[in-house]
């Protein structure tokens, strides 16, 4: 084994020293230009687009030429695999909404405003939530150990019910592939909005532990998320939620993050990692009121990281998409021990001034929100909450 022990370059690259793994370690990120034929609609927040610029600006900084590291086609999900949580009932309507035989049908949460029918709804649910499950075999299967999919965490969907512009929930999927194997899965969701779907799939499975960062329910959709939400039954104790109040900023998230996963982690001993990585979590994003930059984001992606656990990284919300294509470009070359400079590619430049973004950099400037202390007494609290009231309930059941 070659491990990193001094920094190098390949291509120009910078090799972090700091993430001490396997120099070679493989890594898959999944990918199709099928993606584009589908759309929600001109006016909605959730644009596929963002995908794509996503998959240039990686490019650009040539992150698929690295060694170890392969970009994979994205393979649909079969009926059999969505129906593994979703119900028949479900399915039947999606299709129908999918090719127009319906316009909608709100008693499955389908319909104009945030989850609109529209033309091959079902092949993008497919496509998206089958890029999951091939993070989730390769993970499993030694092939690689981490594997990404910018286009998952679709975290809201309940299997009866479309619900936050999410219509299938491939997280659920993934970790229903790891569960079926009998591994212990950690959960953790970084996205403004609360993963609910993910979070009720496994309220009463020990198995499975939710760790849910969001902006707090009570001003942000879907209203859930809340510390006394913990799980149910023998569950109890097996979903956290750490609330933040609008204007939390990097340093109030990282001390939240710092003092609560690897505490999780260690109590927890989970066998695999899948996490959604939302960056509707930055300053201005027009969707959340959280102000996080690609300065607190990336020290989360470098932890993770560096914990050498089998990990599948999903996407999720974003509605910058300047945004979500530098925060996913870096995580990408975090999750590969690469240093990218901070100058964008002059390629890119256009392109990302093109959706409002008029900086010159990879990297946002440091930010402090005005309302940090009244956000850090808040996340105090929480942290302190779950130390009283939730950790223990972990350390009482049998983890080996």
């Amino acid at each position: 084994m070659i491990v990193l022990k001094q920094s190098f370059t390949f291509h120009g690259l910078h090799f972090l020293p700091e993430i001490e793994s396997e120099l070679f370690m493989k890594t898959a990120f999944f990918y199709t230009e099928k993606y584009f034929a589908y759309n929600y609609g001109e006016s909605h927040p959730l644009k596929v687009e963002r995908l794509r610029l996503t998959h240039e600006l990686c490019k650009a900084y040539d992150l698929f030429s690295l060694p170890g590291a392969d970009m994979i086609e994205t393979r649909p999900a079969s009926e059999s695999e969505i129906l593994r949580f979703h119900t028949p009932e479900y399915v039947e309507v999606l299709k129908k909404a999918s090719c127009g035989q319906i316009a909608g049908d709100f008693s499955y949460g389908i319909g104009p405003g945030d989850n609109p029918g529209f033309p091959g709804l079902w092949e993008w649910s497919r496509l998206h939530s089958g890029a999951s499950l091939q993070c989730a075999e390769m993970v499993s299967g030694g092939m690689a150990r981490i594997a990404f999919n910018i286009a998952g965490g679709l975290h809201h969907a309940g299997a009866s019910q479309a619900s936050g512009f999410c219509y299938i929930n491939d997280p659920v999927l993934a970790i229903y592939h790891f569960v079926d194997k009998g591994k212990r899965v950690l959960y953790l969701d970084i996205d403004a909005h609360h993963g609910d779907g993910v979070q009720w799939a496994f309220y009463e499975d020990p198995g499975v532990l939710t760790v849910s960062f969001h902006q707090d329910g009570r001003t942000l959709f879907p209203g859930t998320g809340r510390l006394s939400e913990t799980g149910r039954g023998k569950g109890l104790g097996y979903a956290v939620n750490i609330p933040m109040l609008p204007g939390t900023d990097d340093s109030v998230f990282w001390e939240a993050f710092s003092s609560v996963v690897p505490a999780l982690m260690k109590l927890f001993n989970p066998d695999v990692l899948v996490s959604q990585l939302g960056v509707d979590t930055f300053l201005a994003d027009p969707l959340a009121a959280l102000e996080f930059t690609t300065n607190g984001f990336c020290r989360a992606i470098a932890y993770l990281t560096e914990q050498g656990l089998p990990w599948v990284a999903l996407g999720g919300g974003g509605y910058n998409p300047s945004n979500v294509a530098r925060a996913w470009t870096l995580a990408w070359s975090i999750m590969n021990g690469v240093n990218l400079p901070d100058d964008l590619p002059k390629s890119m430049v256009k392109p990302l001034s093109a959706l409002g973004f008029h900086g010159q950099k990879l990297r946002d400037p440091e930010h402090q929100s005005p309302l940090q202390e009244t956000c850090r007494r808040r996340m105090e609290e929480c942290v302190e909450h779950l130390e009283t009231n939730v950790y223990p309930k972990i350390r009482q059941e049998d983890v080996i």
